[in-house]
């Protein structure tokens, strides 16, 4: 039962960008998730940890922000792929991976975590005061989660997972379309060349430092922080990153990654196997064949209330992962890095925070030379 709970831990992230990047690109639900199940399937029986499997973030958001074509969007996901692909069988990963200090790593989990736990919040701000979708539900939400958690009584998020549903259930218009079986449109969108233009330069290029941070070398190391010994290798994940969107991205599926919140998120709610994701997969793989022609149109009343809940809980578990920076010099280098995250962006947090790690290596490289004289 934990680990179905768990494998729902990382719905915080993955309904809003789904449902958002539908509606506005027009992009077909069904076919992504299809996608998304099969390879939270395949994920989750070669890794054997719950790795998750998101929504390119930067992607989503330029795509929703800038209204672009299907065909802009896959461009941008064969793009990131082809590249994570390269560096992940080369070997060129790893040698970026021991460039970045562990204090820079941290910082970007703890950026991300506190920005996951802020959109968290808004989603919940957002709603009415009290309601079926309220601030007063996100509060008993909250607050029966702590308890569970701490009583360990009760699967967590497959209590919200339900709450939502009924919710959803509640509020959505009646009618008998939601049990018509949907048919499915699988077609080959390969870009032109003014797609691959946009959609690398507005797409790819933004998603590219984030994928590289985030969804290899980040989450590779909290996959040997949360289970010992058990550290998967940025080169085999960074090729799964390629081959997954290499093999989808064609066909109408979302540009995919894998991310540390969601693998914090999993982890949270019980997921310690990859049997976890295996049956989150399973259900999108299911929704997706039999439901696709009518999922968003249930999903989009999924309440802010249950997913901000879901994304504060995520954040803040991420979060955790920076307990370990406590000397001055490596907590400097993880601040700096947080501020940079949350204030601009993952790479701008990353740069600040490498030259924060060489300034405080030059002076303890000055002052050591100093004393010798």
């Amino acid at each position: 039962m934990l680990e179905f709970s768990g494998g729902l831990g990382d719905l915080g992230t993955f309904i809003p960008l789904t449902v958002s990047m539908a509606l506005i690109t027009g992009m077909d639900i069904g076919i992504i998730l299809i996608f998304a199940g099969l390879f939270n399937i395949v994920t989750g029986i070669l890794f054997g940890l719950p790795i998750p499997v998101q929504p390119m973030k930067a992607i989503a958001t330029v795509a929703i922000a800038e209204q672009l074509l299907p065909g802009e969007i896959a461009a941008a996901g064969l793009a990131v792929g082809a590249v994570l692909l390269i560096l992940g069988t080369t070997g060129w990963i790893d040698k970026l991976e021991r460039f970045v200090p562990l204090s820079v790593v941290r910082g970007i989990q703890l950026g991300i975590g506190l920005k996951l736990a802020i959109k968290g919040i808004e989603f919940v701000t957002q709603t009415e005061a009290f309601g079926l979708d309220s601030i007063t539900l996100a509060l008993i939400l909250g607050v029966s989660t702590l308890l569970l958690r701490k009583a360990k009584l009760f699967p967590t998020a497959l209590m919200l997972f339900i709450v939502g549903a009924g919710v959803t259930l509640m509020v959505a218009p009646a009618g008998n379309e939601y049990l018509i079986i949907g048919a499915l449109q699988f077609s080959f969108n390969f870009p032109n060349e003014a797609m691959w233009s946009k959609g690398i330069i507005l797409g790819a290029l933004p998603q590219l430092p984030l994928t590289l941070l985030n969804s290899v070398i980040a989450v590779c190391a909290l996959s040997g922080d949360l289970f010992p010994g058990r550290k998967i290798a940025a080169g085999k994940m960074a090729a799964s990153v390629g081959i997954m969107n290499l093999l989808s991205c064609g066909f109408g599926a979302l540009p995919m990654c894998h991310g540390s919140g969601g693998l914090a998120g999993q982890y949270l709610f019980g997921a310690r196997t990859g049997g976890s994701v295996v049956m989150l997969g399973a259900g999108k793989l299911l929704m997706g064949v039999f439901f696709g022609a009518v999922a968003m149109q249930l999903l989009i009343y999924f309440p802010h209330s249950v997913l901000g809940i879901m994304l504060l809980f995520t954040g803040v578990e991420l979060a955790m992962s920076a307990k370990d920076q406590r000397r001055p010099d490596e907590f400097f280098v993880m601040m700096i890095t947080v501020v940079g995250i949350v204030s601009i962006n993952t790479t701008v947090g990353v740069m600040l925070g490498v030259a924060a790690k060489l300034l405080t290596e030059m002076r303890v490289f000055f002052k050591d030379t100093g004393s010798r004289r």
